[in-house]
């Protein structure tokens, strides 16, 4: 018979269909709190802990030095252990009923201007060689899709269809969606696949996009080529996969996109996670607002 633990975890991957480094996290949050109340409280079962024990825990984290996002991402963990429990009947009231995560501070994610996009695109205007195509291509379809790092990545050769000029990406919860290509873009694919002609001599992978080695491209290298890129134009601290998904959504925000239409280009579940961009367009608004109304002159 399965212990709890091996159910959450079949819980989590076949029915929440969570990726397998979020499993992961959620299981090592168990498996460290189970630890700490063992040693605190000897005390094996967590099923049958109370919230002080909890709390204590949490005190144990931060004077630790654990910041406050990575505690309340622990505590996530354990309120969907918990909740599972409930589901399945193995406790009749969770511990975490009364819990309210710890405060954190709001970190306004700033976006790149369109200048500093368009500076870039003149830098890379012409590429030549596969990793050179390869390279602006990503660059191009981070900003112009707003697609995540993990969906770039795992994104297959049968699902870019460029006679109807659209790519379908695997999100969060393997959640499909469709997103339209821009036809400038389409020719930079076509010229990244006869770029990639040479290198299917290697290896024929099916991920689009492949190492010179004909490899599956890595978190960490796709993480670095953004960052370098974006270092020849732009002097801000943050330069990653994320800042240019978050410069799509803000540059269409800005240019008169709905919201609606921007939640389901990101692959949002819901309008309030989109809605986090919406702060820098209300910032552009205010300036356009300012510098217009001669009220301010």
């Amino acid at each position: 018979m399965k212990s709890n633990k091996e159910a959450f975890r079949d819980y989590l991957q076949l029915e929440k269909k969570y990726s397998p480094h979020t499993v992961n996290a959620y299981l090592n949050d168990i498996l460290f709190f189970e630890a700490f109340n063992k040693a605190q409280f000897e005390q094996e079962n967590i099923e049958q802990v109370n919230y002080g024990q909890i709390r204590s825990w949490i005190v144990s984290l931060v004077d630790d030095g654990i910041s406050n996002v990575s505690v309340n991402r622990k505590m996530s963990s354990l309120k969907a252990f918990y909740k599972f429990l409930l589901k399945t009947k193995q406790i009749e009231v969770s511990p975490m009923l009364k819990h309210k995560a710890l405060k954190t501070p709001k970190i306004v994610q700033i976006p790149f201007s369109e200048k500093e996009l368009s500076d870039l695109m003149q830098e890379v205007a012409n590429p030549s060689g596969f990793e050179e195509v390869r390279d602006k291509l990503i660059v191009d379809l981070f900003y112009t899709t707003g697609m995540r790092r993990a969906e770039l990545i795992h994104l297959m050769k049968y699902n870019v269809d460029l006679s109807s000029n659209v790519i379908k990406v695997l999100g969060k919860r393997n959640k499909e969606r469709i997103i339209p290509i821009l036809p400038i873009i389409t020719e930079q694919f076509n010229l990244y696949l006869q770029e990639r002609a040479a290198v299917e001599k290697i290896i024929d992978h099916e991920y689009f996009f492949i190492s010179a080695k004909g490899l599956k491209l890595s978190e960490s290298f796709v993480y670095r080529l953004i960052n370098s890129y974006f270092s020849k134009v732009s002097e801000k601290v943050k330069k990653s996969p994320h800042v240019l998904r978050h410069t799509f959504a803000t540059h269409l925000l800005n240019n008169g996109a709905d919201l609606n239409s921007v939640k389901e280009l990101l692959g949002h579940s819901s309008l309030a996670s989109t809605q986090v961009y919406t702060h820098n367009s209300l910032a552009e608004l205010k300036k356009v607002y300012g510098d217009a109304h001669p009220r301010n002159k």
